[in-house]
């Protein structure tokens, strides 16, 4: 197998061993590739005699699965992501708010494309980000994603209300830029900014992205400013519904997840968030029982895919199964959905990406498989979620084109970006002027 047979314009007849479908995984399966989508999807004798112009690409050992998708996002808090460590819940005002202060257009780019190399090489070929403070144009975060080749739904903060119709006009018809709009937290915008915010994205086919009870001080505040917890009152003023995705949502009150699963609007489980700094786990396996419609997302954590999906599973047998005698809590097969397909609906990008189907996104990961850690293999759902990790991800494939080979680009210089980031992002930081708590020093 080399990189040339998946780079480049043209038809492709890639025949994996393995494919990852909507039904699970099969053998014996095809996949025709050609102009960014998937075009046909069956058995390989089928597609090998109906296409003999082609030559097969075969890829024995590996299996063919669609890239991952980041619900929440921050692309330009990369440069202070391990400031966050060992930190009280809520920092954005002495970590967040004075690192994204201190970016510059340039330094902006540079965080997001940064942040954008980082993901592919875990395996997402789909981030949300949920806006920046950044004093810069959002356009910036744009160019670092694109460049990178990374799909992003790229949200701008309208707290103020001025913006929202620019932006989801601007990027319309952008092939991977799928734009957003975004309110902090409810609090941050008035009840008519909210609702007009609302209608706006529900009528562009848009998400808004707000932060909803992530922390306890959230919920209090929210409770102190408007007399209701965040979902309580999104929902009183109409605003919950398809086209919003709330973040974290780990403290939930039974009325309000009746009230998300009744309204049709999506969360971001993010569960390496709530291992870092969080106060809760959102009760997933509940959600899902409830309909509720969600994604897990890394909250710019680390962006690996199968080790979210991991911490995924693992944050609710700790926080809830091991309580009910939940052996499965879901099981592999769930996670993989909520991380891809589920993932892509709960972005509002469920008929663009996350699926292995014919007119669907070309986005996919082509994985490793013969190796120590999945051999023997019994249950290739499970595996992927417990055993396998990023090393076996050899080429990450966004819109049809090969955007990484072994970890890394081919077609611009991924390790000097690392080393420039090196350079400036400790330079932010001290520009930044965090504050940082650390007990016992």
């Amino acid at each position: 197998m080399r990189a040339e047979q998946f780079d480049g314009a043209g038809r492709k007849l890639l025949v994996p061993e393995l494919l990852m479908l909507p039904t699970g995984v099969a053998r014996g399966q095809a996949v025709l590739v050609d102009g960014g989508k998937f075009r046909e999807v069956g058995p390989a004798a089928g597609l090998v005699a109906a296409h003999r112009d082609l030559e097969p690409v075969r890829l024995d050992g590996h299996l063919i699965m669609p890239g991952f998708v980041d619900a929440h996002h921050h692309l330009t808090q990369t440069f202070g992501k391990a400031q966050s460590f060992g930190q009280p819940s809520e920092i954005f005002k002495t970590i967040w708010e004075p690192l994204e202060h201190a970016l510059d257009g340039e330094s902006a780019y540079l965080s997001a494309k940064l942040a954008a190399l980082e993901a592919l090489r875990g395996g997402f070929t789909t981030v949300a980000d949920a806006g920046t403070r950044a004093p810069v144009d959002v356009a910036v975060v744009a160019r670092g994603t694109e460049e990178a080749g990374l799909r992003c739904v790229l949200s701008r903060i309208v707290s103020g209300g001025k913006g929202g119709e620019e932006h989801l006009g601007r990027w319309g018809a952008h092939p991977l830029i799928h734009p957003s709009l975004a309110v902090a937290v409810p609090e941050d915008a008035t009840r008519e900014v909210l609702k007009t915010t609302a209608d706006l994205c529900r009528e562009a086919g848009a998400v808004l992205q707000i932060h909803v009870n992530e922390h306890l001080a959230s919920v209090e505040r929210s409770l102190k400013s408007v007399g209701r917890r965040p979902v309580e009152y999104l929902h009183h003023i109409g605003v919950l519904g398809p086209h919003l995705l709330g973040a974290h949502a780990t403290l939930l009150t039974p009325g309000e997840m009746k009230m998300l699963a009744d309204s049709g609007a999506a969360i971001s489980y993010n569960p390496v968030a709530s291992a870092w700094k969080g106060n809760a786990v959102a009760h997933a396996t509940m959600l899902a029982a409830m309909g509720v419609r969600f994604g897990t997302g890394t909250d710019g954590t680390r962006g690996d895919g199968f080790r979210l999906v991991d911490a995924a599973e693992t944050a609710q047998r700790l926080a809830y199964g091991m309580a009910a005698g939940d052996s499965s809590c879901g099981a592999g097969r769930m996670w993989l959905e909520y991380a891809t397909s589920l993932g892509a609906d709960a972005l509002g990008l469920g008929k663009v990406t996350g699926t292995i189907a014919a007119g669907m996104a070309a986005d996919f990961l082509v994985v490793r498989t013969d190796v120590p850690e999945m051999t023997p293999s019994w249950d290739l759902e499970w595996e992927l979620v417990r055993l396998a990790n990023r090393d076996q991800i050899t080429a990450v494939v966004v819109a049809g084109r090969l955007r990484l080979w072994k970890g890394w680009p081919l077609d611009w210089d991924g390790p000097a970006l690392v080393a420039k980031a090196a350079r400036v992002g400790p330079e932010v930081v001290r520009r930044a002027g965090l504050q940082r708590v650390e007990p016992g020093r």
